[in-house]
């Protein structure tokens, strides 16, 4: 494998922390880093998560900020934003220098719908949301994308296929699954955009977990830029995510990009288990620390809300086994695409 491949994820960690370093320095801020040290520790563990799952580094940054730290969760979704903008994009790029496969027709389209639509969630959809909600809706859901794991893992896990580059029904998929959750989930809780499409491409599409991670860290680390660039434009960060980042943005740019190559060692299996009971932890925290609040109707209200999560992910799961039966008839009948083709763009 050739070191002059990786030149460009080389050059953006020289840039980015010779940035860093130099901020730092001239504002003064040493102490605002060393004093914000549980996040970079914490973030340690969540861009590992980012980088070798699909779910986003702030998948760990938020429960942490707003379960542990007690922190507003508006808080959490604004840093998400900003340490998944140095992680997952980090990560992305590592990507890319290693020429992973992506789904690239269904990526296609969930760019351009988080393009257009997450922006208009950060400004209209995100203020309208109570905290508590916002709470909720993260708990929600990665708690039913946690238990989706532990049902079917092994059958996510077993699927080959490389995902067809020029799919117009993938792109179209993915248009409205970015759009719907660029508007209601990323500019709500900074993640989810990530799991989305990687629940569509392994349950709707059936396509590998090499193909499905990479392409959703890439959509989660775009996502997270657009994020980043309209809080900056309309300057609403939320007080007390810059020194969260100064700490764990220097640990993510590694740490993201390791998950990467290090599952590829391990296997993604253990990795995924793991991550899927600590995103059920976090439901049931959320649900006893909120339970003044949320009451017994609120938290059955939650509980219903996991189960339309888990329909959905089994209603995506039933048209994808109707596309493979349809696949496997093209292919008996000499009417598959090539496998050249679909590596073609990959």
């Amino acid at each position: 494998m050739s070191v002059s491949r990786y030149v460009p994820w080389l050059f953006f960690l020289a840039a980015f922390y010779g940035l860093w370093a130099l901020f730092i320095s001239s504002q003064g801020l040493w102490a605002a880093v060393a004093e914000h040290w549980p996040m970079a520790l914490s973030m340690a563990i969540g861009s590992y998560a980012a980088g070798s799952t699909p779910m986003g580094g702030g998948t760990v940054g938020f429960p942490v900020l707003v379960l542990l730290f007690d922190m507003p969760a508006s808080l959490g979704r604004d840093f998400s934003f900003a340490v998944q903008s140095i992680g997952m994009v980090s990560a992305s790029i590592f990507i890319f220098c290693r020429r992973q496969l992506l789904a690239w027709s269904m990526l296609r389209g969930a760019l351009l719908g988080s393009l257009l639509a997450t922006p208009l969630g950060i400004l209209y959809f995100a203020p309208l949301i109570p905290e508590l909600w916002v709470k909720l809706s993260f708990a929600v859901i990665w708690g039913s994308f946690g238990i989706l794991h532990l049902y079917r893992l092994r059958e996510i896990t077993a699927h080959d296929h490389a995902g067809d580059p020029r799919c117009p029904k993938d792109f179209r998929v993915g248009l409205l699954l970015g759009a719907a959750s660029g508007f209601a989930a990323v500019s709500v809780t900074g993640v989810g955009i990530d799991m989305v499409i990687y629940a569509a491409l392994v349950l709707l599409s059936r396509v590998d977990l090499k193909v499905a991670i990479p392409t959703s860290v890439v959509i989660m680390a775009f996502s997270s830029v657009v994020g980043v660039v309209v809080k900056s434009v309309t300057g609403d960060w939320q007080p007390g995510v810059l020194g969260n980042w100064l700490a764990a943005a220097p640990v993510v740019a590694l740490g993201a990009p390791l998950g990467v190559f290090v599952v590829g060692l391990i296997g993604r299996k253990p990795t995924l288990l793991v991550v899927a009971l600590l995103c059920i932890v976090q439901f049931i925290w959320t649900c006893v620390s909120e339970r003044a609040t949320l009451g017994l109707a609120g938290t059955f209200i939650a509980l219903c809300s996991v189960l339309v999560c888990l329909a959905g992910f089994e209603a995506l799961r039933l048209l994808g086994l109707r596309r493979a039966d349809n696949r496997n008839a093209m292919v008996a009948g000499g009417d598959a695409l090539p496998v050249s083709h679909l590596a073609a763009g990959s």
